[in-house]
């Protein structure tokens, strides 16, 4: 199963909004999931426990110190299905 975590800045609303549309392109995907949502000082303590990191690119510097096996995906436009199709497909090498 695939562990799944959306950060932003502060945690609140937005990343509640992008967990939801990470978790339509995943179902879309086919892919079996389980997914999160933490603002960035949380995220940056949990992201070892993830496969995928989502946050905008922005943030990305933020996760430099995280383990290899936790893939952080920046995302230009955080509600763009497209987007987050292809740089899920592409962190996982699908």
């Amino acid at each position: 199963m695939l562990r799944v975590l959306a950060a932003c800045g502060n945690g609140m609303g937005s990343s509640q909004i992008i967990k939801m549309r990470i978790e339509q392109v995943l179902k879309e995907m086919g892919l079996e999931y389980k997914c999160d949502h933490a603002s960035v000082g949380e995220a940056k303590g949990q992201a070892k426990n993830y496969d995928l990191v989502l946050v905008a690119n922005q943030l990305v510097k933020e996760f430099m110190n995280v383990p290899e096996t936790t893939k952080i995906v920046g995302l230009i436009n955080l509600l763009s299905a497209k987007e987050i199709k292809e740089k899920v497909t592409e962190a996982l090498g699908l």
